[in-house]
Protein backbone atom coordinates (compact mmCIF):
# COMPACT_ATOMS: atom_id res chain seq x y z
CA UNK A 1 0.00 0.00 0.00
CA UNK A 2 1.25 3.34 -0.82
CA UNK A 3 1.30 6.30 1.77
CA UNK A 4 2.27 9.40 2.00
CA UNK A 5 2.67 11.48 5.24
CA UNK A 6 0.75 14.55 6.11
CA UNK A 7 3.63 17.08 5.61
CA UNK A 8 4.11 15.19 2.19
CA UNK A 9 0.67 15.73 1.26
CA UNK A 10 0.83 19.72 2.75
CA UNK A 11 3.62 20.54 0.54
CA UNK A 12 2.10 19.19 -2.75
CA UNK A 13 -0.99 21.38 -1.84
CA UNK A 14 1.08 24.69 -0.93
CA UNK A 15 2.90 23.74 -4.60
CA UNK A 16 -0.45 24.04 -6.03
CA UNK A 17 -0.18 20.64 -7.27
CA UNK A 18 -4.20 19.12 -8.39
CA UNK A 19 -4.56 16.47 -5.67
CA UNK A 20 -7.79 14.39 -5.41
CA UNK A 21 -8.79 13.85 -1.99
CA UNK A 22 -10.63 11.37 -0.19
CA UNK A 23 -12.39 11.77 3.34
CA UNK A 24 -13.72 9.10 4.33
CA UNK A 25 -14.63 10.24 7.80
CA UNK A 26 -18.52 10.10 9.22
CA UNK A 27 -20.50 13.52 8.72
CA UNK A 28 -19.89 15.11 12.16
CA UNK A 29 -16.20 14.31 12.14
CA UNK A 30 -15.56 16.36 8.36
CA UNK A 31 -18.14 19.27 10.18
CA UNK A 32 -15.76 19.48 12.48
CA UNK A 33 -12.58 20.45 10.07
CA UNK A 34 -11.35 19.27 6.87
CA UNK A 35 -8.75 19.68 4.07
CA UNK A 36 -10.41 22.23 1.42
CA UNK A 37 -11.38 20.33 -1.73
CA UNK A 38 -11.89 16.89 -0.20
CA UNK A 39 -14.55 14.57 -1.71
CA UNK A 40 -16.82 13.14 1.59
CA UNK A 41 -17.20 9.50 1.06
CA UNK A 42 -17.85 7.82 4.34
CA UNK A 43 -16.24 4.52 4.68
CA UNK A 44 -18.98 2.78 5.23
CA UNK A 45 -20.54 3.94 1.73
CA UNK A 46 -17.23 3.64 -0.19
CA UNK A 47 -18.40 -0.03 -1.70
CA UNK A 48 -22.01 1.40 -3.14
CA UNK A 49 -19.67 5.34 -4.35
CA UNK A 50 -17.03 3.69 -5.47
CA UNK A 51 -18.31 4.59 -9.25
CA UNK A 52 -18.24 7.65 -8.69
CA UNK A 53 -14.37 7.64 -9.00
CA UNK A 54 -12.28 7.28 -12.15
CA UNK A 55 -9.82 4.46 -12.51
CA UNK A 56 -7.47 6.45 -14.52
CA UNK A 57 -7.07 8.92 -11.42
CA UNK A 58 -4.87 9.45 -8.45
CA UNK A 59 -6.31 9.52 -4.85
CA UNK A 60 -5.58 10.33 -1.27
CA UNK A 61 -7.58 8.95 1.05
CA UNK A 62 -7.87 10.63 4.35
CA UNK A 63 -9.45 10.00 7.73
CA UNK A 64 -8.96 11.14 11.67
CA UNK A 65 -5.57 9.03 11.79
CA UNK A 66 -5.05 6.80 9.36
CA UNK A 67 -6.61 3.73 10.00
CA UNK A 68 -10.03 3.95 8.24
CA UNK A 69 -8.10 5.68 5.42
CA UNK A 70 -5.80 2.58 5.21
CA UNK A 71 -8.58 0.24 4.93
CA UNK A 72 -10.32 2.19 1.92
CA UNK A 73 -7.17 2.30 0.36
CA UNK A 74 -6.59 -1.61 0.29
CA UNK A 75 -9.96 -1.76 -0.69
CA UNK A 76 -10.02 0.88 -3.18
CA UNK A 77 -6.33 -0.75 -4.76
CA UNK A 78 -7.72 -4.27 -4.51
CA UNK A 79 -10.71 -2.85 -7.07
CA UNK A 80 -7.80 -1.34 -9.46
CA UNK A 81 -7.98 1.84 -8.28
CA UNK A 82 -4.43 4.00 -7.79
CA UNK A 83 -4.91 5.22 -4.46
CA UNK A 84 -2.16 7.24 -1.48
CA UNK A 85 -2.60 6.71 2.26
CA UNK A 86 -2.01 9.64 4.33
CA UNK A 87 -1.11 8.27 7.18
CA UNK A 88 -1.01 10.09 10.76
CA UNK A 89 -4.73 11.48 9.81
CA UNK A 90 -6.79 14.54 10.50
CA UNK A 91 -4.68 14.05 14.01
CA UNK A 92 -1.14 15.08 12.72
CA UNK A 93 -2.47 17.82 9.86
CA UNK A 94 -1.33 20.75 10.32
CA UNK A 95 -1.98 22.53 7.27
CA UNK A 96 -5.09 24.80 6.63
CA UNK A 97 -9.03 23.09 7.45
CA UNK A 98 -12.09 24.38 6.41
Amino acid sequence: MKSITTSELQAKLEAGEAVNLIDVREVAEVEEGHIPGINHIPLGLLEFRMHELDKNEHYYMVCRSGGRSGQATAFLESQGYNVTNMTGGMLEWAGEVK
